[in-house]
This record gives structure tokens, sequence and C-alpha cells, in this order.
């Protein structure tokens, strides 16, 4: 079975990397290895009512943001890669610096060095020019920096089907398509 790492971090939104844990949990093709930062269980705590206990339990491997130890912080664990969902511009900053000073850090650092599928969905907005840079270096390096904007020509009719349409287009990013996507019909 082919693996995906799945981090979420302290930005807001965190609704996107629950939805995309269910997502791809529902698919059946995907081991799912998940890293949650102290900043998101906080987000979690205030921007959902999903117990932390029920996210982990989306996934197949839990890891502490702290053990970088852990498999999936070598370049021999294979994947097919990791999404940062949603990920703080803190988090983006570290990974274009190499910073290496947690496991969500490290695991895209090492999928980055192996040239591997990285999507980096940076909730934060307005961006300062610094965001920027760090964005174009991670751009150059073989990200996708995929901000989460959502779209509307679905015509959605709440807020569930925004963070879907969004959630499929992540998975996009690093090659999962799924036949409930939402596509673009012109």
């Amino acid at each position: 079975m082919k693996k995906i790492i799945v981090g979420l971090t302290g930005a807001s939104g965190v609704v996107y990397g629950i939805r995309l844990l269910d997502i791809v949990r529902s698919s059946n093709l995907f081991e799912i290895h998940l890293i949650i930062s102290e900043s998101a269980k906080k987000v979690i705590s205030l921007e959902t009512n999903c117990p932390l206990n029920q996210i982990e339990e989306k996934a197949d491997f839990v890891y502490s943001n702290q053990d970088q130890s852990s498999v999936i912080s070598s370049g021999s664990f294979i994947t097919s890669g990791m999404i940062v969902v949603p990920c703080s511009i803190k988090t983006l900053s570290g990974i274009e610096n190499s910073y290496n000073d947690c496991l969500i850090v490290r695991a895209a650092d090492v999928v980055l060095k192996e040239k591997r599928n990285l999507v980096l969905c940076v909730r934060e907005t307005p961006f300062h020019l610094g965001h920027i840079k760090l964005m174009e270096e991670l751009l150059k390096r073989g990200a996708v920096v995929f901000p989460l904007i959502p779209s509307f020509y679905n015509k959605p009719n709440c807020i569930s089907d925004i963070v879907d349409q969004t959630v499929y287009r992540i998975l996009d990013q690093i090659g999962i398509f799924l036949e409930n996507s939402i596509r673009y019909k012109g």
C-alpha cells in the first residue's frame, strides 16, 4: 500500500486537514502517517468540536512532532509525498531554511531531498515580501505552494462544499485523483 505523510500545523484552517484525512481514509488507497504540532492541537480545540483522539484515529500511524527519530524522518521511508495542511508561516520558514527542530519540518525536508511530492497549504493573508520569498525558494526546490484560497465555480451551498473542492485539488497535486473530485466543466 502507498504511504502518505500528513502534517497539521498551527495555522487557522485545520478543517482542511481533518477533511483531507477523511477523504484519503475513505479511498482505501493510502496508509496515512500523521503528525500534529502542539500549535495545531490548540487550533483544533479553538476551531472545531472534534476531539484530538478522533482526528488521530483517521490515521494509520501517529507521530509526536518531537520524535525526530521516527521512521518518517528517513529518506529510506518511501512515500507518495507529504501534505502540510494547514501550513503555518513558521513551518514554511522552517522547511525553507532546513531548520529541522521538529518532525513535521524534518519529514518535509526529507521529502524535498528525495524529490518526492511536497504540498504546503499555506494559510495566511495578506503575504508580505518575506513570505513570498520563502515560497519562491520552496517552489525552486520542487515544493508545491498551495494557498488555501477557495474557488466558487462549483456554486457551493455550504462551507463543507468549499472545503471539499479545495481538498480534492490538494490531493490532485500529489497524484491522487479521486472520482468525487469537483472539476470545472466550463
